[in-house]
This record gives structure tokens, sequence and C-alpha cells, in this order.
């Protein structure tokens, strides 16, 4: 090419000095994205935390431009799904202090009703809540771990309040999901405050339907049956084998107590089922198959919104915690349970032993899991073979964990750590799956 046919130069006329740098700088600038230009030399920080945020904001606007107010109507639909409700009122004066810090504790209560199409899926009547979680996510959004309560450990239940005010006795020996039956989820947060001090942030409430849309929402959640689960009175059969499940046979699974090989019946042996699906279903629901496609990630966000009860204020503030917890990585997230024994009071119950204390201490002081439960935990990044995506189990076990908590190897009784998966470096029991 002349230098006469050069693009922005005319017939004749001779190219200035270091205009071809300029215009291949200006080329080149043209293709930055306009936030990039006059940063040059400069590189902004990735925020992996605000991930699951922008992909949401994204794929609003994708879906909205068809119609101009679609983003604002969506918006709006998933608040209006949810059921919000302030118990503040209900929790007493007498609440343990909120960390100014940053941390949250979210309680996670499944509303077992029977009530409703779909929902009678295990052959038992009745209510109440078998299922209480309590999240804590750290200030620093670098781990969380959430603490499984069996439904029946005895505790001592305090009074509790009614919405009108009235006051309802407590309980000696009571099983822990009784509070949810008598007083509903401001019972059991009250209850939790109470006997454990560690001040509940938030609540979620979610009921078998929503459990079961949100999966179908993923396609599947993958899981590892070690042994066919058959229980005759409510009619489930599970084969054994690592695959996806989702519809009834997820929420059976993650429900039945009865039928289990070597199973006892009792809840701590459902709680590892119940540990081990959130945790794969976490890394589904932050995984790029999912945020990658906005119709999925619509439609999981529209179950998740349509089962809920909750004290939030609208979806912006679960996306920020959606996305403080796809910023954390999934070998931060660990779960629990409560330290326990069966009881000789009650028999059938179980009751905590003297280690809950330690986990509590944890959780009221923002810190790590420390070893003696970590070696006891499942990892969200955990495969469902019982191996690591990334080598470990459980995060970092950093030596400022333990805030007084005994040293490894003097963790809680047999009993508490039955079911363990081993050390981190171990591989899956051989024959599982």
């Amino acid at each position: 090419m002349t230098q006469d046919e050069r693009p922005g130069t005319a017939p004749g006329e001779p190219s200035p000095p270091g205009s071809r740098a300029r215009r291949v700088s200006t080329s080149r600038a043209e293709r930055r994205p306009a936030a990039a230009r006059g940063a040059r030399g400069r590189r902004k920080a990735p925020q992996p935390g605000k991930t699951v945020f922008r992909v949401i904001l994204s794929s609003l606007l994708a879906l909205g431009l068809a119609t101009g107010v679609g983003v604002v109507l969506l918006y709006n639909n998933w608040n209006g799904n949810i059921q919000r409700e302030d118990l503040a009122a209900q929790l007493g004066e007498d609440r343990p202090e909120k960390m100014a810090s940053g941390p949250i504790n979210i309680l996670v209560m499944g509303d077992d009703t029977r009530s409703g199409e779909g929902n009678k899926i295990d052959g038992e009547g009745g209510g109440g809540s078998d299922t209480t979680i309590m999240f804590h996510l750290s200030a620093d959004r670098k781990f969380a771990y959430g603490i499984s309560v069996p439904r029946d450990t005895l505790v001592d239940r305090p009074d509790c309040f009614a919405k009108n005010g009235k006051v309802i006795a407590g309980q000696q020996d009571a099983m822990w999901n009784a509070a949810y039956s008598v007083g509903g989820p401001a019972c059991t947060i009250r209850q939790f405050e109470q006997l454990t001090r560690v001040r509940i942030d938030n609540y979620v409430v979610v009921d078998f339907n929503g459990f079961r849309d949100m999966v179908n929402a993923l396609g599947g959640v993958e899981v590892c049956i070690p042994e066919d689960i058959v229980d005759e009175t409510s009619g489930i059969t599970l084969r054994a084998g690592t695959r996806e499940i989702k519809g009834r046979e997820a929420l059976s699974y993650v429900r039945v107590r009865k039928g289990v090989v070597g199973g006892d019946g009792t809840d701590p042996q459902r709680i590892k089922r119940q540990q081990a699906f959130m945790a794969s279903m976490i890394g589904k629901a932050v995984g790029a198959d999912t945020l990658a496609q906005p119709i999925k990630l619509t439609k999981f966000i529209n179950a998740a919104t349509s089962s809920l009860k909750t004290d939030f204020k609208n979806i912006a503030e679960l996306a920020d915690i959606a996305a403080s917890f796809n910023g954390i990585g999934l070998d931060n997230i660990s779960f629990v349970t409560t330290p326990w024994v069966y009881s000789t009071r009650q028999p059938g119950r179980v009751e905590w032993t003297a280690e809950v204390n330690k986990l509590w201490r944890l959780a009221r002081n923002d810190k790590r899991l420390s070893a003696e439960f970590l070696d006891d935990s499942i990892s969200a990044g955990q495969k469902t073979d019982g191996s690591s995506t990334s080598g470990s189990t459980g995060g970092p076990k950093s030596s400022d964990a333990t805030d007084g908590a005994s040293s490894p190897g003097s963790g809680a009784t047999d009993e508490s750590t039955e079911g363990s998966n081993g050390s981190p470096d171990e591989p899956a029991s051989p024959g599982l799956c």
C-alpha cells in the first residue's frame, strides 16, 4: 500500500510523523472496552466475590432487552415471591450481642408441613422443622460453615413469644424441633440464641416443594449412594451408585430415615446425607454451567424465592450473600454437626457433648473451624466420592482457629465423629460407589 493509499491520508498528502503509531494505538483503544480506556498500564484487581451478582444483573439485562421493562418486572416478581416477616419483636430483649466486625449468621429451617400438593412425601403427618442449620459467613468473607442441629437433640427450651406477645412456656428435655411446632421460626431462633449465645442476623425457611423445585431448576444434583435405600413405609427406593437425582427422588434422599442399610433411624445419620447433598448443590449452583445460562439461572432464582420465608428485605440482599459465598471458594465452605451422644434418659434421642461449647465459641468469635471439627466435616469442594476438587476438605486449618478449643486429636466422642471422611489426604472408603 502506498503512502497516498493509507487510511486517513488524503491523496498527495504526506503522513505526519508518528501517525502510523497513533493510528495503531487508536485502533487498539477503540477495541478496548470504554472502562479500560484512560487506565493505561493499570489493571483492575479481580473481585471474585461479585461474580454471582454481576452475572445475575447481566442476565437480567439480557432478558429485559426484548421488552425494555423486563428487568424491573422480573426483579419485582422475585421480590413479590418472597414471604417477608420480621421476627425481632418475638425474640425478646435478652438476645446475644451482635458483632460489629461484620460476620453474618443465618439460621436456615426446613418447614416440614405436609399440607399442599407434593409436600406429603414421606408417609408421615404433622409439621414442624426437622432441619436446622446455622450458616456462619466470616467478616472477611474468606470462609463459611454450616452447623446442623439434629432434630432429636434434647434441650431445655426457653420461654418463647407468640405474635400477640403471649408467652409460650419453655420445657425441659424437649426435642429440638418442638420449638418450631409450638412457636414457629421465632421460637427456634430464640431457642438457638439462648442456648448457644450466638446472635442470628437473618433467617430463611424453605418447604419441601421449594427445595425440590430448586434442585429441578439446577437439572439435578449429583450424589453418591453407598447402599440401596428401601423404605417400604413411604414407598421409597433409591439404588446405590453415583448419579444426579432430582424431583421426588432428591427429596426422598434427604428426608428418609428408615430402610437405610446399617442405619438406626436417628437424625444425625440423615444429616450426613443432607450435608453432602447441600454441599453438592452449592457447588452446582455457583458453577459456570448454571451462571452462564440465563434461563437456568432465572428458573433457579424463581424456585428459590417462591419457597422462602425470610427477614431479608429484598432479592438484592440475597444476591449479595450469594456473591459472598461464591467469592469464598467451595473448599472454604464446610458443614458440621453438633457433637452428640445417644441419650440415656430418652432412648432414641441424642444429647450434646461438652465439645459443642467449643463450636459455639468459634462462631461467636468469627473463627475458622478447628481441626477436630474439620476432620468430621463435609466440604462444598468435595466430589461425591469423598475426594476434594483441590486436594483439601474444609479449607485451611488455621492455628488461630482454636480460640481456646482443645488441640487436634482431643475432639468429640466416637459417636460425634461417626461417618467421618477422615483426613483430607485419605481417599474415599473403598467400595462406596
